[in-house]
């Protein structure tokens, strides 16, 4: 069975100075209230608000391992399209120039491979220190 939604058609005005009202939606920010009427409601009317607890060092990680997903993405792509070109080759001289370019390719894999793994070695350094 649906909930009945509860209207609310009674208004409370308070007048905020620009400072008050960034303090109020930073605040706001934090929880998991989806608007900043939501959480005042919350607080004056002494509901719980549930705060969303964000750690630094995971965010940071899962960003640079999200630039990085990125980059290999790209690279993988551009290794595809070599390995379509080298199969419609016919001649030694046309897939000698294929080679110098995957070197480079695999080379550039390589490194962001590398990468990867010293930023997973950093996060699991942080994460063994607490």
């Amino acid at each position: 069975m649906k909930e009945k939604r509860q209207v609310r058609n009674k208004w409370l005005t308070i007048r905020l100075s620009e400072e008050e009202e960034k303090i109020l939606s930073g605040f706001k920010g934090k929880t998991t209230s989806g608007s900043l009427s939501e959480y005042a409601r919350k607080i004056l009317l002494r509901e719980p608000v549930t705060v969303i607890y964000r750690n630094q060092v995971a965010d940071d990680f899962l960003q640079e391992m999200i630039h990085l997903k990125t980059e290999l993405n790209a690279i993988g792509k551009n290794f595809n399209q070599v390995v379509h070109k080298l199969h419609s080759l016919d001649s030694l001289s046309q897939v000698l120039p294929w080679i110098a370019l995957n070197e480079s390719s695999k080379r550039a894999f390589f490194e962001k491979l590398e990468e990867v793994s010293d930023k997973m070695d950093k996060i699991y350094r942080l994460w063994l220190q607490k």
